[in-house]
C-alpha cells in the first residue's frame, strides 16, 4: 500500500509542474495512509526533473520521524502533520508558492468569492490566517504554520472540505483534499481563482457575488442533491 501511495504522492508532486503553479524546487504534496498513520510527502529540496516514487519520503503521523526514504523530509512536513491530525477527511496536503496566491498571503487578504469558478470549488472565500508572532516563528515554525492554519479554518467555523484551502500571511497558500491529486487540484484551482479575484477588483475593488449565486454553483456540485456531471454507469 505504501509503494502504491508513493506513486500516487510522486505523480501529484509532478502534477505541479504540469499545471505551472511551482518552479524550482518551490513546493510539495504529500498523502496519508490513515489506517497505518504514514503520511508519503516529497523529499526537501530535491529537483523535480528527477524525482521518482523511490525518492518520497514516510513519516509517523504522530512523532513526524521518518520511518522509510533515503531523504529528508520536506522542511514544510510538520505543517502537514498538524492538517492531517486535525482535519481527519484531508487525505493529500498540498503547499506552493504560486504567483496569485502568494499576492493575497502577502497583501494579508482573503481570496474573495467573487464568482462563480470559485464558487464551483470553495464556499466562500478563501482565508487568508492573521501572521505568526515572532515567538511562534522562532520555537517551531512550521509546526506554528500548521497551528494558525487549524485556527483560522476552526475560528471561522469552517468546514474544511468546503473551503480546502488557506493562504498563510506572508507565506503563501495551502490546500487539502480527499487525497493527494485532490489537494493539488485545489491548489491550481486557488491559483487561477486567485487571479481572477485580482484583475477582477482591479476593474472593480467593490466587486462582489450574491450568497445565492454561491449556493447555487457550489451545491450543484457538492450539495445532497448535486447533479453536476455523469453519474456512475451512464
Amino acid at each position: 500500500m505504501l509503494e502504491e501511495l508513493k506513486k500516487e504522492v510522486c505523480n501529484a508532486n509532478l502534477e505541479l509542474v504540469r499545471r505551472g503553479v511551482v518552479i524550482y524546487t518551490w513546493g510539495n504534496v504529500s498523502g496519508i495512509d490513515r489506517e497505518k498513520g504514514i503520511v508519503i510527502i516529497k523529499p526537501s529540496g530535491v529537483d523535480y526533473s528527477s524525482m521518482s516514487p523511490e525518492d518520497m519520503v514516510a513519516v509517523d503521523l504522530e512523532t513526524g520521524k521518518t520511518v522509510e526514504g533515503k531523504w529528508n523530509p520536506s522542511s514544510d512536513t510538520k505543517t502537514h502533520l498538524e492538517i492531517y491530525r486535525n482535519f481527519p477527511d484531508a487525505g493529500g496536503v498540498t503547499h506552493t508558492h504560486s504567483i496569485n496566491a502568494i499576492a493575497f498571503a502577502q497583501a494579508g487578504m482573503d481570496i474573495p468569492a467573487l464568482g462563480t469558478t470559485h464558487a464551483d470549488y470553495f464556499y466562500g472565500g478563501i482565508p487568508c490566517t492573521r501572521a505568526l508572532t515572532e515567538d511562534e516563528v522562532k520555537s517551531d515554525y512550521e509546526l506554528s504554520t500548521g497551528k494558525v492554519i487549524v485556527e483560522t479554518i476552526r475560528e471561522r467555523n469552517i468546514e474544511p472540505l468546503a473551503v480546502p484551502g488557506v493562504v498563510v500571511r506572508n507565506h503563501g497558500p495551502f490546500t487539502w483534499g480527499k487525497n493527494a491529486d485532490a489537494s493539488v487540484y485545489h491548489a491550481v484551482v486557488m491559483e487561477n481563482v486567485a487571479e481572477m479575484a485580482l484583475k477582477t477588483l482591479l476593474l472593480n475593488p467593490n466587486a462582489e457575488m450574491a450568497q445565492y449565486i454561491l449556493d447555487k454553483h457550489y451545491m450543484r456540485k457538492h450539495g445532497p442533491n448535486a447533479y453536476y456531471g455523469q453519474k456512475s454507469g451512464t
